[in-house]
């Protein structure tokens, strides 16, 4: 098969196409990544010779370019990881997450319309659902929970997701939805929490937690996610949605320390700042239904996973310092820009 996946230069992306080659070898990936900040190509480099995987950088708001990749590469299937997830920067600049995340969704299931596809699958977030409060641990997110967004990010998210549903019924797109809860493991952005934090500690810098550090979240090992929407894809029904979750849930100040004891690091690191503007307090979700319909469950416990994770930030010194400085944006340039273009004349 022919699988886009778009934003995979990013972190669940890169993981997911990773998997896909190791599990599925014989099936061709086509990588569609516009490279903003959080775009890595470094990250994709060991599969940049493969005969069965080809990037092109390009935005997925880019309606012409979309049309052009599409008419070219055939694809079977499309998985769209392309987003602005950052929720601080979409509270400093939303128009930018409504531009990717609903415009370049809507530019995608048009594509999917005019050339034919067997599946399309959004991967969303379980930010959609806003937040459960802290004193009803028997409280999870299902996939009838309502809607209730939190920030422009979250806003911009669902947007998307009543797009992708209402393609399913009006055009009868075969899509598919799946919703995570936050997820960890190796070519995570050092802007997020866990690699900021091991980062941090290991430079011996403040480790900054927003307000009481008690907002809790359901962690999910990258891999993990990554087995669940490739069964999705390949077994799920059409017009569904899935959640996926760790069942492993921490407050931001436990996951922290417990990164601090992986590096032997002292606690007085840790440096309370303001909270963000309308934080959410919980997220956990209730993954029963992919359990059920698919035999999916996260393998991986928070014990296990941030212990692999601390480990593959200690072995990729050269990844994560590369960013930290710059250096990484250049990358593609250096490496592919003109590859770029040869290719580009060829559409």
């Amino acid at each position: 098969m022919n699988i886009i996946v778009t934003g995979g230069a990013g972190f669940i992306g890169a993981n997911f196409v990773y998997y896909e080659h190791k599990k599925h070898p014989a099936d061709k990936i086509i990588c569609l990544d516009k490279l903003t900040y959080a775009g890595n190509l470094e990250t994709l480099a060991p599969l940049m010779e493969k005969p069965n995987f080809k990037f092109i950088k390009a935005d997925i708001a880019d309606r012409k370019t979309v049309y052009k990749i599409f008419e070219q590469e055939k694809p079977d299937i499309v998985v769209n990881f392309a987003a602005e997830s950052h929720v601080d920067r979409s509270i400093e600049n939303p128009e930018i997450f409504l531009q990717t995340n609903v415009i370049g969704t809507s530019v995608l299931l048009d594509a999917c319309r005019k050339y034919g596809i067997d599946r399309y699958h959004q991967v969303s977030t379980d930010e959609v659902y806003g937040d459960l409060p802290l004193d009803r641990p028997d409280l999870f997110f299902t996939e009838q929970t309502n809607l209730h967004t939190s920030s422009p990010y979250s806003a911009s998210k669902a947007s998307a997701d009543l797009l992708v549903m209402a393609y399913h019924r009006t055009y009868k797109v075969p899509a598919t939805i799946s919703r995570c809860s936050n997820n960890y493991g190796p070519y995570h952005f050092p802007e997020k929490l866990i690699p900021l934090m091991i980062i941090n500690a290991l430079s011996d810098k403040k480790l900054p937690v927003y307000g009481d550090g008690l907002n809790v979240r359901d962690w999910l090992y990258v891999e993990d996610h990554c087995a669940a929407i490739d069964l999705i894809i390949r077994k799920g029904k059409v017009g569904e949605v899935y959640n996926v979750g760790g069942h492993n849930e921490r407050a931001n100040i436990d996951v922290v320390k417990t990164i601090l004891q992986q590096l032997g690091k002292p606690e007085s690191l840790i440096e309370h700042v303001t909270d963000r503007k309308g934080h959410d307090r919980r997220y956990a979700i209730d993954p029963t239904k992919i359990h059920e319909a698919l035999g999916w469950e996260p393998a991986t416990k928070f014990e296990d996973g941030i212990k692999k994770t601390v480990q593959w930030y200690l072995d990729n010194r050269d990844w994560w310092m590369n960013i930290i400085s710059g250096d990484y944006q250049g990358y593609y340039e250096r490496m592919y820009g003109q590859r770029e273009v040869l290719e580009y004349a060829k559409i």
